[in-house]
């Protein structure tokens, strides 16, 4: 079973970007919004922990580097 759902009062420059978006994937505009509603509805929810499970399984850190570029960034302040 299938709803209708309206959104009233999309500023232009969404519109816009929405029916650009659409064009680029060779997709109508309905066929478009289709497509970001089952993404966002159907998006796979992680909890922190298993995120941070998954980042150190896939082997990703983060460059010792950021800590010094963080704090002379404060310095400078």
């Amino acid at each position: 079973m299938s709803i209708n759902v309206s959104v009233k009062q999309v500023p232009e420059r969404v519109a816009r970007g929405l029916r650009e978006r659409a064009r680029r994937n060779r997709r109508s505009l309905q066929q478009e919004l289709l497509v970001i509603f089952e993404q966002a509805a159907l998006a796979e929810r992680l909890s922190p922990t298993d995120l941070y499970r998954r980042v150190r399984a896939l082997g990703l850190t983060t460059p010792s580097e950021s800590t010094a570029m963080v704090r002379e960034d404060r310095d400078a302040r």
